[in-house]
Formats: structure tokens, C-alpha cells, sequence
């Protein structure tokens, strides 16, 4: 499957600077832009082994660059499909280059379609953000 549609985007943010695009019964998974400031080269990725149901919260990968790690939680309750293709075939530069689109990590099946619990909308997600820095 491909990146998220550009233009009919159904995206929504966590707390933790992940973000979900809403597709039918499938959903595309990532991180934030924010959330790899200072990382200039990922080393390594990753992946959650893909099982059975996934809490909302739970990491689903680990991003290593220099001596740091960045993980990934699942937005939502659910269970992944796949994990992108670009990532698994040592392209992990896309991560860096386009977080929020073909950057993204994984597609899965949100437990329930209109489950938008704890989430963020985009315009929510950018005042937070706006907010934060000026505190």
C-alpha cells in the first residue's frame, strides 16, 4: 500500500507527537516532525513484533540516532497490518525527509473506526504546540 493521500487526509495527533491518518478501515501511523528534532542520520528502527491487538500507548518502535532513542506509540487500540516498506529496506532517510507522509511507520486496523479518544486534531495539535513554545 502507499503514503497516506495527500489530499484526503483524515489525521489526528497524540500528546506524544505521534499522528494517525484515518483511511476507511485502515489507518497510517507516524511521528512527528517535532519529535526528531536534532536527528540528522536514523541508525536503526525497530519494529514491534506484529501480533495480536496493540493498547493505545504501547511503543511499536524504537528510532536510534546518535545515543538517543525515540519511541513510537500506538495512537490508538488496534493491530498492525504492515510496517513501511521504505523503512524495512534500509531507506530510513524518508523518516527525516517527510515524517508526516511516505515517512510513515506503520498501517494498521484501529480496534474501533471512530475511536478518536485521547487524540488531537491538527488544529489542536499546532495551538498545543504554538502554546508550548511560548511557555
Amino acid at each position: 500500500m502507499g503514503a497516506p493521500n495527500e489530499i484526503n487526509r483524515n489525521l489526528y495527533f497524540t500528546n506524544d507527537h505521534e499522528w494517525i491518518d484515518f483511511q476507511g478501515s485502515v489507518a497510517y501511523v507516524g511521528v512527528c516532525r517535532f519529535k526528531l528534532s536534532g536527528c540528522k542520520e536514523i541508525h536503526k528502527i525497530e519494529f514491534k513484533e506484529v501480533s495480536d491487538l496493540i493498547k493505545q500507548g504501547e511503543v511499536i518502535s524504537i528510532i536510534h540516532f546518535d545515543d538517543y532513542q525515540v519511541q513510537v506509540h500506538m495512537p490508538v487500540e488496534g493491530k498492525i497490518i504492515s510496517f513501511n516498506d521504505l523503512l524495512l529496506i534500509e531507506e530510513r532517510d524518508v523518516l527525516l525527509q517527510q515524517p508526516e507522509n511516505i515517512g510513515w511507520i506503520s498501517l494498521i486496523v484501529p480496534s474501533e473506526l471512530n475511536d478518536k479518544r485521547g487524540l488531537l486534531t491538527t488544529e489542536d495539535y499546532k495551538l498545543r504546540n504554538a502554546m508550548q513554545q511560548i511557555l
